[in-house]
């Protein structure tokens, strides 16, 4: 039950960025606000940084809804990094709470998401996937219990 909850939640947080990206690439105003292009320049951004932000915020979804730890963990840190940029833009430019609101919310929600799937080894973010197969691994000196002298 609490693995669908969470795979649900997953997928709620990653459409909500899909639709955030979507409404980045639109060229003019969307049912939410004004057109990206002009809110961008108005925060002091050139208007091709939504591109950017837009495919971050694509990518980052796409990595949350992929049922691994490791790419829900760049996923989520992709999206504090970018959010981290939205809640400075807003406090920066004194946007009413209204219209800000969502960017500090959604940080804290993917600050727990990076800390609930942080890899044990920092490596492991580097390392292939593990092959899942009949055959076992060959043994390791560090994978063999070592045996202890009886007393």
């Amino acid at each position: 039950m609490q693995k669908r909850l969470m795979t649900c939640l997953y997928w709620f947080l990653a459409s909500q960025f899909m639709l955030g990206a979507v409404t980045k690439y639109w060229p003019g105003d969307t049912i939410f606000s004004s057109a990206y292009s002009v809110k961008f320049i108005e925060w002091g951004y050139p208007s091709w940084m939504r591109f950017v932000v837009g495919a971050l915020e694509g990518i980052a979804a796409i990595l949350l809804v992929i049922p691994d730890r490791r790419t829900r963990f760049l996923g989520s840190t992709m999206l504090m990094f970018v959010l981290t940029g939205a809640a400075t833009t807003h406090i920066i430019n004194h946007d009413p709470a209204a219209e800000s609101w969502a960017a500090p919310t959604h940080l804290v929600i993917m600050g727990i998401l990076a800390l609930a799937n942080w890899p044990t080894d920092w490596r492991d973010l580097l390392r292939a996937p593990a092959v899942r197969s009949g055959i076992a691994a060959p043994a390791t000196s560090a994978s063999v219990p070592k045996s202890v002298p009886a007393a």
